[in-house]
């Protein structure tokens, strides 16, 4: 009996001993946080370097405030849940960006979407997010992106770097120099591991998203009164897409879409040549005397592409194409089926490189269809969560 008893106090000692470490253990991780380089989630001053091992979740009953730089550095994980707000205004030194084999979990949900914003509400305010991943490109085999100086590019296909969905990034677009300008979104080699969907970029100084290369997909995308392009892609990218919704406002913004391969060598391979179905780009309408071209698309230096059910509102010209590399893909590799023009004075031009006039009648087939969803209107799709509209 004696003996019994004295098991069940080693036992329960035991059992405290383990309970007190756990605890300690836990105050240490943070609500299951690991963090083996010793990075904190500091709300009121949020910057920083994840490094390997890093697993940070953070606390959606919080706002934090982005004082500077947060890189999500290989072998690390942030993750971002439903109803967060991050506030950032510290122009160039403020934005989130995800090294190679470091992933971003973004997400939100339609009644809680993940916000990035800024005090200001202006644009410019802030850098925005910047993937880089493994995916190929062609302006080398890997490059340095041009806002975060991280590496990107390579040759994995599917690489994964995470996902964003119901998100929305705002007043981003910082410019370091007149050659150096953030985005909202920059997609730099990403890989089709990675999910873009339910995500909107909203009043930055530059364009809404741009691809530089890589192979990422992309759905149900709201880029709306960026001051630049609401969608841009270069260096080869090929990612398949279906329901955009562009529209500039801000009495600024010059391109719903500006579509480029390699401006050094228009034909350098892979050679850009994404699909995208459904999509609806409003303009600021056809007397818009802003600075820049008023169009809805502009598709050049050797790009390829496959568009489907399109429906282009309030601009002067409908689709540009320039540059005999982008002229030769007509019809084949370069065309777009089922496009509706609204309200748009010159459905379209073409230029050769030695900018003579041709003919592209044969780029394009116009028939009435919904576009995004609703024609001109705003679709049901990107109500509830995005701003702006």
């Amino acid at each position: 009996m004696k003996k019994s008893i004295s098991r069940l106090f080693l036992v329960g000692a035991i059992s405290s001993l383990a309970l007190v470490s756990c605890n300690n253990d836990d105050d240490n991780k943070g609500n299951g946080n690991t963090n083996p380089s010793g990075f904190v989630a500091n709300p009121a001053d949020f910057k920083g370097e994840l490094k390997s091992g890093d697993k940070i979740t953070l606390d959606a009953t919080k706002t934090y405030y982005l004082t500077g730089k947060i890189q999500v550095n290989d072998g690390a994980v942030l993750t971002i849940p439903a109803g967060t707000k991050i506030i950032a205004n510290g122009g160039t030194s403020s934005f989130i960006a995800v090294a190679q084999g470091g992933q971003i979990y973004s997400n939100g949900t339609a009644e809680k979407p993940v916000v990035f914003t800024s005090e200001k509400g202006t644009p410019g305010s802030w850098g925005g997010v910047v993937l880089c991943g493994k995916a190929p490109i062609n302006k080398a085999k890997t490059a340095t992106a041009e806002v975060s100086e991280l590496t990107y590019g390579g040759d994995v296909a599917t690489d994964n770097s995470g996902s964003i969905t119901y998100t929305r990034i705002e007043f981003a677009g910082a410019i370091y120099n007149s050659e150096k300008e953030f985005n909202g979104l920059s997609l730099f080699g990403v890989g089709s591991g990675t999910k873009i969907e339910y995500v909107q970029l909203y009043a930055g100084s530059d364009d809404g998203v741009e691809f530089f290369g890589g192979t990422v997909n992309t759905k149900y995308i709201v880029s709306n009164e960026n001051e630049d392009d609401q969608f841009d892609w270069t260096e080869g990218w090929v990612g398949i897409n279906e329901y955009w919704y562009g529209k500039e406002g801000r009495n600024k913004g010059n391109r719903g879409i500006e579509a480029d391969n390699n401006s050094s060598n228009h034909t350098l391979t892979p050679i850009s040549n994404p699909s995208i179905k459904n999509a609806t780009l409003i303009g600021l309408g056809a007397t818009y005397t802003g600075e820049g071209e008023n169009q809805a698309m502009k598709l050049r230096v050797g790009t390829k592409g496959k568009f489907e059910n399109f429906v282009l509102a309030n601009w002067a010209k409908g689709i540009d194409i320039e540059h005999d590399a982008t002229l030769a893909w007509i019809p084949n590799d370069l065309f777009l089926k089922n496009v509706q023009f609204v309200n748009v004075t010159t459905e379209a031009t073409g230029k050769t490189s030695a900018g003579l006039a041709v003919d592209v009648s044969k780029a394009y087939a116009k028939a009435n269809n919904n576009g995004a969803g609703a024609g001109v209107d705003v679709p049901t799709w990107a109500k509830g969560w995005t701003r702006g509209l």
